[in-house]
């Protein structure tokens, strides 16, 4: 018997919905045009916005190419690390409320990346009524401003990204390589990084001021990171990794289903989970003391949401931010308004999941102390 599709007939909440007219063709033809009947609506909205979006972008890039040609990125970014579901979003929240010191993207802009800045302020009124209010794996506040991973950005720029492969979902295996980069055609990853940096030299352009940017498959690009800006500083979040298990498991069966152009796997997720989750932590333990004494700071989930001014207080002490008692103020009243926040709640696992976790992320449970 067929799986049964969830929101098989959504178009919102789909990144695809920024790509050119181009790049879809492109996406298209490496995947031999293998989109399945049941997601040709879906194939048909984004080829409809592929269309405006071109339109768009000469539009854009006639009016602002000059200008961010000229832009200089004087201040290195701060990248927030961490693996899916382990707490990134929430440091990333938290330090965005600090906008005398640093500026990030939002969710518009990283789906958005050739467009933004001649169509956000009309297009995140047109609509606002696309997007749900809240995350559709949490219950985390959602909108057009909210702070957002910019993974999106060149993966729409240059289809290089592990993300392309939850629409083709036939394909995963081949865009997983773009996690760690580290077996790509070096043509593949000059592309992806000149994307990267022309997308943080227009939102320098825009904001001019330091970049605070949050994306998960970083944590397995830290070397590649530190080339392209070798001032960064980094923060990490770590989490107990049955709860980022559960937390994980748990995204593949809601927001996942909004993007699919393939039927998806369901058998394969878990094993899918703990291979990512493997091939991430393995390329962050290998490069993280790659980064410079000063710029590196780890952050423990569970101590973040017991004390978030504590933990962000030290944060700015441990990476030499500037004015946290500036910041304070505003940080206090972010966090009294997540009072109510309700996470979700998960089944405990079974003791053979736990045991077949503890033995394939080892690494994680022994370096962060958490008990198995």
């Amino acid at each position: 018997m067929p799986t049964a599709l969830k929101h098989r007939w959504s178009l919102a909440h789909n990144y695809l919905a920024g790509i050119t007219a181009g790049q879809w063709w492109r996406l298209l033809r490496a995947n031999r045009f293998a989109v399945d009947p049941v997601y040709w609506h879906r194939a048909a909205f984004v080829t409809l916005t592929s269309l405006l979006n071109s339109v768009y972008r000469r539009r854009e890039e006639r009016v602002y190419h000059e200008a961010v040609a000229k832009v200089q990125i004087a201040d290195p970014p701060l990248f927030i690390l961490g693996h899916w579901r382990s707490g990134t979003t929430l440091v990333h929240n938290l330090m965005a409320q600090d906008t005398e010191t640093f500026a990030y993207p939002n969710t518009y802009q990283v789906v958005n990346p050739h467009t933004f800045l001649c169509t956000e302020e009309i297009n995140t009124k047109r609509f606002a009524w696309m997007l749900p209010s809240k995350r559709l794996m949490d219950n985390m506040e959602l909108s057009f401003t909210s702070p957002q991973e910019d993974e999106f950005a060149p993966c729409l720029m240059t289809l290089h990204s592990l993300y392309v492969g939850i629409s083709f979902a036939r394909r995963e295996d081949h865009y997983a390589r773009y996690l760690t980069f580290k077996d790509v055609d070096p043509s593949e990853l000059d592309a992806w990084k000149a994307a990267f940096f022309w997308f943080l030299k227009k939102l320098t352009y825009k904001y001019r001021r330091p970049l605070l940017l949050k994306s998960p498959p970083h944590t397995a690009r830290i070397r590649l990171l530190l080339e392209m800006f070798p001032e960064a500083r980094f923060v990490h979040i770590h989490r107990h990794p049955y709860r980022v298990f559960q937390s994980f498991r748990h995204y593949f069966d809601t927001a996942m289903w909004h993007t699919y152009l393939q039927r998806p796997d369901l058998d394969g997720v878990d094993e899918r989970i703990i291979r990512r989750y493997k091939a991430l932590y393995d390329a962050f333990f290998e490069d993280r003391n790659l980064i410079p004494s000063g710029r590196f700071h780890e952050v423990c989930f569970e101590d973040l949401e017991r004390d978030p001014v504590g933990e962000l207080r030290r944060i700015y002490e441990r990476l030499h931010l500037p004015a946290f008692s500036r910041f304070q103020p505003k940080l206090q009243r972010y966090v009294g308004a997540l009072a109510g926040y309700q996470k979700n709640r998960f089944a405990e696992l079974q003791p053979e999941e736990k045991k077949k976790l503890a033995k394939a992320w080892a690494r994680s449970f022994d370096t962060w102390g958490y008990p198995a």
